[in-house]
């Protein structure tokens, strides 16, 4: 049985599949999103999140620790 995660077709993500993408919580990641730290768009009503965004967000993460 193929999990959702493991489509490499999916070009969009739920709020939900990124922050298990991310080990992290619904609620943390809409935080996320809320302030620009994590990429989003809205198609209709619906948040999503584009598939590449949560790998972009650590790597502007681990940049930022090495800048540091």
């Amino acid at each position: 049985m193929t999990h959702v995660d493991d489509d490499t077709t999916l070009v969009l993500l739920k709020v939900e599949e990124a922050a298990r993408r991310l080990r992290i919580g619904r609620t943390t990641c809409f935080a996320l999103i809320r302030t620009g730290e994590l990429e989003s768009v809205l198609v209709g009503g619906l948040r999503r999140i584009p598939v590449d965004a949560p790998a972009a967000y650590v790597t502007r993460l681990r940049s930022a620790r090495q800048a540091a």
